[in-house]
């Protein structure tokens, strides 16, 4: 057998009287892709950030690399001298900075006699890094204006800047997440290029059918112990890989329709204006799920943030409460009217990860339940205690800090506070990104619910499967096209819609406004 990559035995890791992480092992050989799975929670961002120094392991661990014993904790000018690179989920990029900056953040180029930044090169340098991924993106855009897809494939090409071929290991923490599958099946084409001579990746995924098509071997975590240690991918299937994460089965998420015929609409959205499509006109009936999709990158994306209040543009929203002029909207008003959104973000734009739970869901309510001077705690423990239990929130309770929870348990989080306001209608953007199987399926049912109590639901998503089970209808958005209806519970239909040569639509256009009535 040859000398393992990465070699990581005894890897304990505890909080108090929590223990996170219990004797795991992984090891990585060269020149394989290694999955590291299991649910939120289970303990896998603790061992991949005790491998990256970021947390210190409990006593009697042993880690090597290529067989060179690496001190504990772990130091990590020492692990990136050992050929170790890392891009984790939040990606790590400063959003004010352009495209080759964050490439070349910790590895600058610079002139040999002055020992400046060589911006010439730094250019050079991003531009054939990113050409590696097959990304075209200047790489003189500020990274904060970028789609989601581009973002991972920037923080996944600054950890690719400077690997060796044949030797290192890059460590991918759920970095894929957000890329479309055209980018992905690339993306994929790269690390394999990548491992053939040599070079280990470990990824940290959720899709388990990407971890089935990438992976050479898996390793699976449930509840801080390893419960599949280096299992060849070859063989199983996604229902083998979910038992193990979960110790049991986990059922699709199959909702039944909830708009009844006489049901009125719980928002109407008038000429909304999306950068290079044609005015949107659209219905959402009470207890009616709308999928909205499309190719990404090509402005769809954009809806949540205008119907929210969080960008202004043209066109309005008309709900029983209010109606709203999305050309002045503030969040605020957005709220009065009735309006909720879930962001893509959790993180930078939906949580106060510094607060706890309990603080988090009171916000949207507070000013409504307290007085300036005087805010009181009872109502607040009950809204902690009814989100704990409904969505199943995993914390060590109400005052837990958000930063502490796992992802999934932070998405239920930030789905609880928007439901909290009770709204007329939700407005949902990828609310299952970087989530486990089993969050995703709570998150699922939870919008089924929200719909069957009689709030109207727009879901704006990539992931068809997720469109297919919750949405009574989908939207698929093709610029200057009118959009393509979609009723299926076929995932394939929708991936068609969105890559396919887009086919005539049901819908209808104005020929006064230029809006599309759907």
């Amino acid at each position: 057998m040859p000398t393992p990559r990465l070699e990581a035995r005894h890897a304990s890791k505890t909080y108090g009287a929590a223990r996170v992480l219990d004797d795991a092992t992984l090891v990585v050989q060269p020149g394989e892709i290694h999955a590291l799975i299991g649910q939120n929670g289970c303990g896998k961002s603790t061992l991949v950030k005790i491998l990256t120094g970021y947390h210190a392991p409990d006593a009697g661990m042993e880690l090597a690399v290529d067989g060179k014993a690496l001190s504990l904790p772990v130091q990590w000018r020492a692990a990136q001298a050992a050929g170790v690179s890392v891009v984790h989920q939040d990606l790590g990029l400063v959003d004010h900075l352009s495209v080759s900056e964050n490439i070349g953040i910790g590895g600058f180029k610079r002139t040999h006699v002055s020992r400046r930044i060589d911006w010439r090169a730094q250019d050079r340098v991003a531009r054939e890094t990113l050409g590696r991924l097959g990304l075209d993106i200047d790489p003189h855009a500020p990274a904060g204006d970028l789609p989601a897809s581009h973002r991972a494939g920037v923080a996944i090409a600054r950890a690719l800047r400077d690997a060796v071929p044949g030797e290192g290991l890059v460590i991918l923490d759920e970095a894929t997440r957000a890329l479309p599958r055209e980018e992905l099946a690339r993306s994929h084409e790269v690390l394999r290029r990548i491992v053939a001579p040599g070079t280990s990746v470990l990824m940290v995924s959720h899709n388990l059918e990407e971890v089935l098509a990438l992976a050479d071997r898996v390793t699976v975590l449930r509840d801080g112990r390893v419960v599949g240690q280096g299992l060849d991918t070859a063989g199983l299937t996604e229902a083998d890989l979910a038992r193990l994460m979960l110790g049991s089965t986990v059922d699709a998420v199959v909702r039944s329709p909830a708009v009844r015929p006489e049901a009125s609409a719980a928002a109407e959205v008038v000429g909304v204006r999306i950068d290079g499509h044609d005015p949107l006109d659209l219905t959402v009936a009470e207890g009616e799920v709308v999928g909205i999709t499309g190719l990404p990158g090509t402005g769809f994306e954009q809806l949540p943030y205008l119907l929210g209040g969080a960008r202004r543009g043209a066109g309005s929203v008309v709900t029983s409460r209010a109606r709203v002029d999305l050309a002045r909207a503030t969040v605020p008003q957005c709220l009065d009217a009735g309006i909720a959104l879930v962001p893509e973000r959790r993180i930078t734009d939906g949580l106060a990860v510094e607060l706890s739970v309990r603080d988090n869901l009171a916000l949207p309510t507070m000013r409504r339940r307290g007085r300036p001077w005087l805010v009181r705690r009872g109502w607040q423990d009950r809204l902690a205690a009814r989100a704990i239990t409904g969505l199943g929130i995993r914390s060590r309770g109400p005052g837990a800090l958000v930063r502490e929870l796992s992802g999934g348990n932070q998405q239920k989080v930030l789905f609880a506070k928007w439901l909290s306001v009770e709204p007329s209608l939700l407005v949902l953007h990828e609310p299952t990104q970087a989530v486990d199987v089993g969050a995703r399926a709570d998150l699922l049912r939870t919008v089924g619910e929200t719909a069957a109590a009689g709030a109207g639901v727009l879901l704006v998503s990539t992931e068809p499967t997720d469109l297919v089970e919750t949405c009574d209808r989908i939207l698929v958005l093709h610029p200057g096209r009118p959009p393509r209806e979609l009723r299926t519970s076929d995932p394939d239909d929708v991936l068609e819609a969105i890559y396919g040569v887009p086919t005539t639509a049901p819908s209808t256009v104005d020929t006064e406004t230029g809006a599309l009535h759907v």
